[in-house]
């Protein structure tokens, strides 16, 4: 009998989570898959299952509380050849007039949901010499991003965490990928209150998910270390490297700050 292959997805009810979901579930990969709401998640395995015909499970976490990613490590106890660290949450405004528990909660689900669940299962990956884990960075994390202060540095870790790892494990049959998006047609804007931010207006210059997705997707099955979606975002990211950080900070303050302002 052929060997199951199961991918572990959080944040997988909607954007770049649900567009890598359905991925995989296509290349016939059992799926558990993890986000706040229930309902969602049920909304999303009922069309998984029919659509493709494989194995779901539905697990209801919120990861910015740490005991909560602590219990899903514990619940699951497939063996997981994929990891997708999906779920991620930002917030707009000046950090000096943003609500500090929204700003940690943001940190714990961005940073320390990502360290617990990648420690666990890799540990297992690499054991079995088999395995492969996908970080969800931005080009966020290149470029300082006031407005976003927090947001941009939760990414910045990301990036660094994924590549720092990727090279530890080298040799051992397990490979880490960080897939950095731009802007994307998702509803992370809404979530974190940017409508009103310069950036978000034209939503034509938004990249599809289901786009970000693909390039993620075979990066990871390539083995990349990592994969910046779009063109544009790439050539933002080399230009952003030959200027100064403040200048770059000057840049992203401009084009974020509120249309009004």
């Amino acid at each position: 009998m052929e060997y199951q292959k199961t991918a572990l997805i959080t944040g997988a009810t909607n954007g770049i989570g649900y567009e890598l979901a359905k991925l995989f579930a296509a290349d016939k990969y059992d799926l558990i898959i993890v986000a706040r709401t229930q309902a969602e998640l049920d909304n999303k395995a009922q069309e998984f299952k029919l659509n493709y015909g494989v194995n779901i499970q539905t697990i209801a976490k919120d990861l910015s509380k740490m005991e909560e990613v602590k219990s899903l490590c514990e619940e699951i106890t497939t063996p997981i050849d994929v990891l997708v660290n999906d779920a991620g949450q930002g917030v707009y405004g000046l950090f000096t007039e943003n609500e500090l528990e929204r700003e940690l909660g943001i940190v714990h689900l961005n940073i320390c949901a990502t360290v617990i669940l990648t420690k666990h299962f890799l540990k297992e990956m690499v054991s079995r010499g088999d395995g492969k884990i996908l970080n969800l960075g931005s080009v966020a994390g290149k470029l300082p991003g006031p407005w976003q202060a927090v947001y941009h540095a939760t990414k910045a870790f990301v990036l660094s965490f994924t590549t720092a790892v990727r090279e530890e494990v080298k040799d051992s049959g397990v490979t880490l990928t960080a897939l950095m998006p731009g802007v994307t047609d998702t509803d992370f804007f809404n979530k974190a209150g940017m409508n009103d931010s310069k950036v978000v207006q034209d939503k034509s210059a938004m990249a599809d998910p289901a786009d970000v997705a693909k390039e993620g997707y075979e990066a990871l099955m390539a083995g990349k270390d990592r994969v910046i979606a779009g063109w544009k975002n790439s050539v933002e990211v080399h230009a952003a490297n030959l200027l100064p950080d403040s200048a770059v900070a000057h840049q992203l303050y401009e084009q974020q700050k509120p249309t009004e302002k």
